[in-house]
């Protein structure tokens, strides 16, 4: 079992992190649907993590900052690698070559509930309790409304698809508890250290698997998509994502699946010319109710108002 510190809320540092960093991975569904019409999953997934490598060994030098080299901290980063890159993110790649990029949000959406539940058992601070269940329970329901109902007709255990992106949400689970070890170490090591190991462990599966030299050349579109993918997406995405992890916890940071929906939406209704609409409106009150009751703070004021009307009032 870890044993681990870890803080149970978020600051308003942290929660306008946690909104930018959904509108930022709002689009990066969008970004693979794209990609995989075009490239081979692994061929993405190698992409995606070698670029945001690249970028983010370049800033961690240009910074001042080094990495470090004893072989227990590259062991850290390329298990970290592992399962906050390179299975996650080629279990969703090969899902949505399948299945819709809505349902694949939700299905992702369940990333907290396994969060959760492993906490429980791998962790002594982040202990299961009621709230957690129902704000996590009232934050999916409201990612289903938001994507519809139509999506939620669609799901079926049996797909292979389906349990894969499930399996991707399972592995980011891990990565979230297992990443609390990196609570000491700038967020951009961090960062530049997991993504140059992904890139290391993908190399020779895409070369086994997808044979990229015998790929057609990519377009300008598709290239734009991935260097949007590995550096928006990616590099500085996960810049921000280790910054909360270290300051809020597993649990706190995994909130972010709930609210990718929202920021796809958002990038629409501003981009392309979509509008709200009355489930859109239903599934984002449910959400923001669900993070309220997982934060918890909402509820505390609202007790301590209580109380002070019942003192008032005797």
């Amino acid at each position: 079992m870890f044993v681990l510190k870890e803080p149970q809320t978020m600051g308003r540092v942290e929660w306008i992190l946690l909104f930018a960093l959904a509108a930022i991975w709002g689009g990066s569904f969008f970004l693979y649907k794209v990609l995989v019409e075009h490239l081979p999953p692994l061929t993405v997934v190698l992409g995606r993590v070698s670029f945001a490598a690249i970028a983010l060994l370049a800033i961690v030098y240009l910074s001042g900052l080094r990495m470090p080299t004893s072989p227990r901290a590259w062991g850290a980063f390329f298990v970290m690698g592992a399962l906050n890159n390179v299975i996650p993110f080629t279990l969703i790649a090969w899902g949505e070559t399948r299945i819709a990029s809505g349902l694949a949000a939700i299905l992702n959406a369940t990333t907290p509930l396994f969060t959760i539940l492993l906490a429980h058992v791998l962790t002594r601070e982040e202990r299961l309790t009621a709230k957690k269940i129902v704000g996590a329970l009232f934050c999916l329901l409201g990612v289903i409304v938001l994507i519809g109902p139509s999506a939620v007709h669609r799901l079926s255990l049996g797909s292979i698809a389906q349990l894969a992106v499930l399996g991707a949400a399972a592995s980011y689970g891990f990565a979230g508890i297992y990443g609390r070890r990196f609570k000491d170490t700038s967020p951009l090591v961090t960062a530049a250290g997991q993504f140059s190991a992904s890139a290391l462990l993908t190399i020779p599966l895409a070369l086994a698997a997808d044979r990229p030299w015998r790929l057609a050349a990519p377009s300008w579109e598709t290239w734009s998509a991935m260097l949007a993918l590995a550096l928006l997406c990616t590099a500085i995405a996960y810049v921000m994502y280790f910054r909360i992890l270290a300051a809020a916890g597993a649990t706190n940071v995994s909130l972010v699946t709930f609210l990718v929906p929202i920021g796809a939406l958002l990038l629409g209704i501003n981009f392309l010319g979509e509008r709200l609409t009355a489930s859109d409106i239903a599934g984002m009150l449910l959400i923001f109710a669900g993070l309220a009751a997982i934060d918890g703070r909402a509820l505390a004021l609202l007790g301590r108002l209580r109380e002070s009307r019942e003192r008032r009032a005797v």
